[in-house]
């Protein structure tokens, strides 16, 4: 395990038997004291895998790393959303944010990939108010 300022990173099975490296946010507590933050947005970006165990190849984790940073970027001293995980392994990375607007979260998402080409995004929100899905990833990181 790996732990960094806030953020816990450590290997788990996803229920297809894939090995998920995943990453926890820690410091989230402004963030899940206000009622408006309940809306969860789950980017993912699929990739070939390197290897059998569903991890990218040296370029494809080079990319996004970068779009990590531009995440971290565009989030630094503002309260657009959080990014609570990240999850790589068994062909994807998927980025968990928690927001309170999707439209506003849109611009963010839009100005943190300008300079990236054209990525084959999945993108899912729900309502989450409970964090539950923080939550569970936490279950899964203290094990």
């Amino acid at each position: 395990m790996t732990e960094n300022d806030n953020l816990t990173t450590v290997p788990t099975v996803d229920e297809a038997g894939n090995t998920i490296i995943v990453t926890a946010n820690l410091d989230v507590a402004k963030f899940r004291s206000k009622d408006k933050y309940n809306i969860r947005v789950e980017v993912t970006l699929p990739y070939t895998a390197a290897g059998e165990l569903g991890f990218p190849d040296d370029a494809t984790s080079e990319l996004l790393e970068k779009i990590t940073e531009s995440f971290d970027a565009q989030l630094k001293g503002k309260t657009t959303a959080v990014l609570t995980g990240i999850y790589t392994g068994g062909g994807e990375r998927n980025w968990v944010f928690y927001t309170f607007s999707t439209q506003t979260f849109n611009g963010f998402l839009n100005r943190s990939l300008a300079d990236f080409p054209l990525l084959p995004l999945k993108i899912y929100a729900e309502n989450d108010p409970e964090w539950a899905e923080y939550d569970e990833m936490l279950q899964a990181v203290k094990m």
